[in-house]
């Protein structure tokens, strides 16, 4: 087992003036289990990709256990990465292709048979030893796939989108699997996904990504409660936050015809930048209906129900360029579409970010 570290690592890909990845500065600890998430092009594969040695570092240093492998081949990093496709050999039993490797690195049989074994274990492959790739379902080649990098005992598991080939339903019993199996092999993991609710379900901590740059890397109530600005606010979470931007006022911020409050510390940083708004974020959880003369009004446009939640989709009135809100509420306090409600943001659940630059505004 062992630490990873990236101290600035770029990488360029040719002909690009762009880098995929930009200073990436990141450490993941011995045995943690670090999820690098965002949308396609945001780097996070590339990342991996300069990890494993399968990508150059044109500047910066990559380490793994102390040690600089910024240089060094693939086999020299002593990692085990398990890609989006399972590329299992179809004329290969289950068995001989999660020992292949070790047969090719000259593994005695009795050593490279009890690995074989001991992961089909963990794995619960063992009724399926005898079997080839083609009589397998695709969680069950997924998990010969890591069974494959279990037998090499390495000191670093590299993950790249795993699941994306699987049914949903699969996703959601083999995500807990791994989480799971990682935590008993203990061996340090960086895992790549586009997902967010994968990431904030499987991650210790979880790396957002976007345009090659870092945005955060904390656990994931962190990043859900305290995202660090409003690209990160956005993306992380399901049904997604409400961010609007909305005009300021001698009270705070205008939202239709409520004012929400401002911190002195937030009204100082929107004042120093000059700005005449400030965009402001909240969870469709931290919503409540409440009664006339509360709050503001929000015009319904769909009530969506889903057995124990139920969400209202709609805007301010008269507003329809400020997009759709979402707001969570119980199923049996659901109004009818078409009609007007009032909401009230919960105190200390709003987030507010700069207009300008995106942050996050404290203080």
């Amino acid at each position: 087992m062992a630490s990873v570290g990236f101290e600035k690592a770029t990488h360029f890909y040719p002909g690009t003036e762009a880098p995929a990845v930009d200073e990436l500065s990141l450490e993941v600890e011995d045995g943690e289990f670090l999820v690098l998430v965002g949308p396609s092009g945001c780097g996070k594969s590339t990342s991996l990709r300069m990890l494993a040695g399968l990508e150059e570092v044109d500047s910066g240093t990559i380490r793994i256990g102390g040690e600089d492998v910024t240089d060094s081949s693939p086999l020299e990093r002593d990692i085990a990465m398990v890609f989006q496709s399972y590329a299992l050999y179809p004329h290969m039993s289950v068995a001989q292709n999660m020992g292949f490797a070790l047969e090719m690195a000259k593994v005695a049989r009795p050593e490279r048979e009890r690995r074989v074994l001991e992961a089909a274990r963990l794995l619960d492959l063992e009724p399926l030893l005898h079997r080839r790739p083609k009589a397998l379902s695709g969680g069950q080649r997924q998990r010969v796939a890591m069974g494959r990098a279990i037998v090499r005992e390495p000191r670093v598991f590299l993950m790249d989108e795993p699941l994306s080939n699987l049914d949903a339903q699969l996703r959601v019993s083999t995500r807990t699997q791994i989480a799971a199996l990682q935590k008993r092999l203990g061996v340090t993991t960086v895992y790549v996904t586009h997902d967010q609710v994968e990431a904030m379900t499987m991650g210790d901590r979880v790396a957002v990504l976007k345009d090659g740059v870092l945005q955060q890397c904390d656990s994931p109530v962190r990043l859900y409660e305290h995202p660090a600005n409003a690209f990160v606010a956005g993306f992380i979470g399901s049904p997604a936050m409400n961010l609007r931007e909305f005009p300021l006022s001698r009270e705070g911020v205008r939202v239709g015809d409520a004012a929400l409050p401002l911190t002195p510390g937030q009204r100082r940083r929107l004042a120093d930048e000059g700005a005449s708004s400030a965009l402001l974020g909240f969870r469709p959880e931290a919503v409540d209906l409440v009664g006339e003369g509360e709050g503001f009004a929000m015009e319904v446009g769909l009530v969506e129900h889903l057995g124990a939640d139920c969400y209202l989709y709609g805007g301010l009135p008269g507003h329809p360029a400020d997009g759709d809100l979402v707001v969570r509420v119980a199923p049996h306090a659901a109004p009818a579409a078409g009609g007007t409600v009032r909401l009230g943001v919960r105190p200390g659940r709003v987030h507010v970010f700069s207009p300008g630059t995106g942050e996050r505004l404290d203080g």
